[in-house]
């Protein structure tokens, strides 16, 4: 595929789901300028840091330019499900986040994951501009769709299959 970069500039809307069974789930972050749509796959973690990387860069704007408008945490449950077509563009290998002043609208920079043989330089760019609203949303969204897996072990805080007997490390004698 050749490199590519897209600007959404301003998304409609954005958000990230995950669609499977628990422990076999895929994740994915999507967003909608009129009729384009760009669906991007990314990992579980991804969608866990970007959570609290956005609250944090938030916090700092804030700090920075005290006079904004407060953004708002509300959204809809069911606009925030993945919507088809889900045919994604590439699966990310990293998020960054800006923020615009002059038009108070954050971009989140979503990389290309290529292969080990590839160079870098070669990857495609998604750049999703969203209100700081909309991305604190997505954030909220994103931690909820992460905490709907499988169980977490009380014991070893690793993830439970419900289908398969759990090796719990914290249960095999073995001192460290």
């Amino acid at each position: 595929m050749p490199r590519m970069e897209i600007d959404l500039k301003p998304v409609d809307h954005i958000t990230t789901d995950a669609l499977g069974s628990p422990g076999k789930r895929v994740f994915y972050i999507q967003g909608w300028k009129g009729e384009r749509c760009i669906t991007l796959v990314v990992e579980k973690i991804q969608v866990q840091s970007l959570a609290i990387g956005v609250e944090e860069f938030l916090e700092e704007i804030a700090k920075q330019f005290p006079d904004l408008p407060s953004h708002t945490a509300d959204y809809d449950e069911e606009k925030m499900r993945i919507q088809a077509p889900i045919d994604p563009l590439f699966r990310v290998r990293e998020f960054s986040l800006g923020y615009n002043v002059e038009n108070d609208m954050i971009v989140l920079i979503a990389q290309q994951l290529l292969p080990d043989d590839q160079d870098p330089s070669e990857s495609s760019v998604v750049r999703f501009w969203c209100t700081r609203s909309q991305i604190y949303a997505l954030s909220l969204w994103g931690l909820e769709v992460a905490s709907r897996g499988r169980p977490i072990c009380p014991l070893c805080g690793q993830p439970m299959n419900p289908n398969e007997k759990h090796f719990c490390p914290k249960k095999n004698g073995r001192q460290h």
